[in-house]
């Protein structure tokens, strides 16, 4: 992962002057891409305290998904959907990525719809700290969704309408519980960078290195540590997992070029595997013996999960990677670069990925299949989400399209619900879809 000041500051500014494209349009849709609000305000609640969400219903009849009120202003909805592909920035480690990475990609038929809109929730604001770093939204049901909201962990019930907060990093944060290895000092304003959640427990990561968990099911937080006091430690990605055994572990990528394993079960480290470069995610098959490696090297890498020993390089991207995931059936899986390519790859023979797709703005941030396997959804820095069917060979694809960054996407693990979080500074929200099911057999009660 990136020098984070330095380069942060440098796609800030790339990110401001998008703003002025075209100078007769209206203020209220200027000044949003990477402009992160600083508070949980919005437009109308000074009118009527009820921050404007949008329904099914009413984008059926017409109501722009986000909100946005394209009839009073100036550009059309397709003009700014134009000028965006055409002035967005992607940010690259290594220059010309891009370009170089599209003679190999698939051409996808679009237009499918496997996942419907449900609702824009715009009292929930998504945000985020790194721009490279986009796994801030968790599903853990189709109606319960985990995200960060500045410097606090929430809870959204999409059935209730509710939002709570889970965890407040701003101030002191220490353990209530005592494990050997537990930093009982704690932390004190934590920035998180990367968010796991599954099942009960939850793990923060941040910025120096911190790893925050906590039981969902109880009080008070259960276990803190530190990776590294290295100066290039930021936490870039955590995966939880269950053992065969029904052990709760989770893995941490870190910028010190580590990877770490953690029993959860002992709050002990099980395993600490060093790499020759910062990983920026990992994934663990679901037999749990292969760990895909990704991060500041255009090649990634399968180890083995019990020593750390390369079982093959992964060649073809050319760029640096940060998502990474497994089909459920254990052979084959995915890897995000930003060469704006999603490769999918096939352990039975890893010479080459057996399909590249391609993303329409940036990097590829974010990827999660479906538990089921049939879908896989990747998530590009801004504005664009695709949902692929995996039986189809990759061939045809829904495109979710809105605007603003995207702090992350996660699919309900019974695969009903799709959650996608927006970061912008008015139109900041979450998304929610359902997955369209085709009950033929109920035509005949009709």
């Amino acid at each position: 992962m990136s020098h984070y000041q330095e380069d942060y500051a440098e796609y800030m500014a790339d990110e401001y002057d998008m703003e002025d494209i075209d100078d007769d349009m209206d203020e209220e849709f200027r000044g949003r891409y990477m402009s992160g609000s600083d508070s949980d305000l919005d437009e109308y609640d000074y009118m009527n305290n009820k921050i404007s969400d949008t329904s099914a219903a009413q984008a059926r009849r017409g109501k722009d998904i986000q909100g946005i009120p394209w009839d009073r202003l100036s550009i059309t909805r397709e003009k700014y959907r134009q000028t965006r592909l055409e002035q967005y920035k992607n940010y690259e480690n290594i220059p010309h990525s891009g370009e170089g990475s599209g003679k190999d990609c698939k051409i996808t038929q679009k237009g499918a719809s496997y996942y419907d809109f449900r609702l824009n929730s715009r009292s929930v604001k998504s945000t985020i700290l790194h721009f490279q770093l986009r796994n801030l939204v968790w599903a853990t049901s189709k109606h319960d969704v985990y995200l960060m909201s500045h410097f606090s962990v929430m809870h959204w019930s999409s059935l209730a309408h509710r939002k709570h907060e889970i965890l407040n990093v701003s101030g002191h944060v220490a353990p209530s519980e005592k494990h050997p290895g537990s930093l009982m000092e704690g932390f004190t304003q934590t920035q998180v960078s990367t968010l796991a959640v599954k099942d009960n427990l939850l793990v923060a990561g941040g910025f120096q290195g911190e790893l925050i968990c906590k039981n969902l099911d109880q009080p008070g937080i259960s276990f803190c540590s530190r990776t590294t006091y290295d100066d290039n430690a930021i936490t870039n990605a955590v995966e939880i997992y269950v053992t065969p055994s029904g052990a709760v572990h989770f893995t941490a990528s870190n910028n010190d070029c580590g990877v770490r394993d953690f029993d959860m079960e002992k709050y002990q480290l099980s395993k600490y595997f060093h790499f020759l470069w910062p990983v920026n995610h990992t994934s663990l098959s679901p037999d749990g013996k292969l760990l895909i490696i990704v991060g500041d090297n255009p090649d990634g890498m399968l180890v083995d999960s019990s020593t750390g020993k390369t079982v093959m390089p992964l060649h073809g991207h050319l760029d640096f990677s940060f998502a990474s995931a497994w089909h459920p059936n254990g052979v084959t899986f995915a890897t995000g670069n930003q060469d704006k390519t999603c490769r999918i790859w096939d352990v039975r023979n890893l010479t080459r990925s057996v399909a590249v797709l391609k993303g329409n703005l940036g990097a590829i941030r974010s990827i999660r299949y479906t538990s089921d396997g049939k879908y896989m959804a990747m998530a590009e820095p801004a504005d664009f989400v695709h949902v692929y069917d995996v039986k189809s060979g990759y061939e045809n694809e829904q495109e979710i399209d809105f605007f603003g960054e995207i702090s992350g996407l996660s699919f309900s693990p019974d695969t009903e619900s799709l959650f996608i979080g927006v970061w912008d500074r008015t139109y900041g929200s979450l998304l929610e879809y359902g997955r369209r099911r085709n009950y033929s057999y109920l035509d005949s009660l009709i």
